[in-house]
């Protein structure tokens, strides 16, 4: 297979499977989607969803947000992790957006990455998924699919997202990242990995990452064989 057939053969398996995709982590607007992302660095969607009801029955916007004290944020995000430097962040920049932005997320990378505890990534899905403008915010599950799938290096993130923005059509950025997250955490997970379920993989995988598997699986590559 060629790079380009790989690619078509991402693009068409990922449509059957999820022909609807539903964003990962609650929300009603960009202004909670963006706390969310933000909750969300080193830690799970599911326990995200558990705590921001919490939060947003006491502060859904940025005004009852600098409303409480970053102490109180702190206590109600505490299960997420690392809720001293997100609390700060969260109050930090629902400062910002009424002090600049009247309150309301701005549509624009720069703007949003200047906002305290806010990096590219969490830019990237709000942008995406709260303004539709094409992005391809790489996660943990996007990173090592795009390397399993020999379609990037797997260097770093930002080399990931390179090699997806110049592989993919730009049009279906926003749904193919959402879906290469829900397949790596339905096919091929970093954890308890079957590649016989994993059809991408079994059919375009890196030759590298393949044998790597059937070595520590040689009843697979048996069963292979026969």
């Amino acid at each position: 297979m060629t790079k380009q057939e790989k690619v078509d053969f991402v693009i068409k398996t990922l449509k059957e499977l999820y022909p609807q995709i539903p964003i990962p982590l609650d929300h009603k607007d960009p202004y909670t989607l963006l706390i969310a992302v933000l909750l969300s660095a080193q830690s799970t969607d599911v326990r995200v969803n558990k705590i921001t009801p919490l939060l947003f029955e006491v502060a859904d916007n940025p005004y009852d947000m600098v409303k409480l004290s970053v102490e109180e944020i702190r206590e109600i995000i505490k299960p997420v992790g690392l809720s001293p430097m997100k609390s700060k962040g969260i109050h930090g920049l629902s400062e910002i957006l009424i002090e600049k932005y009247n309150g309301k997320v701005p549509a624009d990378f720069e703007a949003l990455e200047s906002l305290p505890a806010v990096g590219h990534k969490t830019a990237s899905v709000v942008m995406s998924q709260a303004f539709n403008i094409p992005a391809f915010p790489v996660d943990t599950h996007i990173h090592r699919l795009m390397y399993r799938w020999g379609l990037s290096t797997g260097k770093n993130v930002t080399q990931t997202e390179k090699d997806a923005k110049r592989l993919f059509p730009k049009d279906l950025w926003n749904e193919l990242h959402l879906q290469i997250i829900w397949y790596g955490r339905h096919y091929s997970p970093a954890r308890g990995w079957d590649l016989e379920k994993d059809i991408i993989t079994k059919t375009i995988g890196r030759k590298s990452v393949l044998n790597e598997y059937y070595k520590k699986k040689p009843s697979v590559r048996k069963a292979k064989k026969k």
